[in-house]
């Protein structure tokens, strides 16, 4: 994948730690699925503006915050 990809993904982690969440607790508060995090989490999937403002909602941070 691309490097935005990988940067995104580290970036999520980095704040879903921070937040002392799992990754299974953030896919719920996302509502998407844990495996997906993971994939993200890792920059293996390109993932979408919906998702990520969905992500960064239940992260409770601004989407800026994850590029």
């Amino acid at each position: 994948m691309s490097d935005i990809n990988k940067k995104v993904g580290l970036n999520i982690r980095k704040i879903r730690e921070e937040k002392d969440l799992s990754q299974e607790k953030l896919a719920a508060l996302a509502n998407l699925h844990r495996t997906y995090i993971g994939q993200i989490e890792r920059g293996e999937k390109n993932i979408g503006l919906k998702n990520l403002e969905k992500i960064a909602k239940a992260l409770k941070v601004n989407i800026r915050d994850l590029l």
